[in-house]
């Protein structure tokens, strides 16, 4: 069995070096896991965080209305595990009154469940990738929101 955290999303923002990064955060506001991602899965999931909707969908909403209308509906998502550096993630979807659990790439997943409104977990042996928020608010001189 594998024990988990209920974490949101609290922004997307890019490091010193260019990279985006997505930051998870637990329901306490104590830890924060970032998640390197890249460019285009940045703007599919701060497009969702600003509340905009893009003129034509772009693949993540294509996704879930194929999966809407194949009867399918998003129960969450849960980061799983770290290889290499490299985060895991599944995506728990109903159909029938089956669970389907399909690997993915936890950017994709993130942009899924924000789409779907469903939420979001992260395995517990995941923990100590984690940073506390109040060093992070230290270190950058504030809460600035930057999606």
């Amino acid at each position: 069995m594998l024990f988990v955290i209920k974490m949101e999303v609290k922004t997307v923002t890019a490091d010193q070096g260019g990279n985006f990064l997505v930051l998870l955060m637990d329901g306490e506001e104590k830890k924060v896991l970032p998640i390197s991602i890249g460019p285009l899965e940045a703007q599919a999931i701060a497009i969702v965080l600003q509340g905009e909707t893009p003129p034509r969908p772009l693949t993540h909403d294509l996704l879930k209305s194929v999966c809407e209308n194949l009867g399918g509906e998003m129960e969450k998502i849960v980061i799983t595990d770290i290889k290499e550096s490299t985060f895991y993630a599944e995506v728990y979807l109903n159909q029938n009154s089956e669970t389907l659990v399909i690997d993915s790439r936890p950017s994709d997943a993130i942009a899924l469940a924000l789409r779907f409104g469903a939420p979001i977990y992260m395995a517990t042996r995941l923990v100590e990738f984690t940073y506390d928020y109040q060093d992070i608010i230290a270190r950058d001189g504030g809460d600035e929101e930057l999606h």
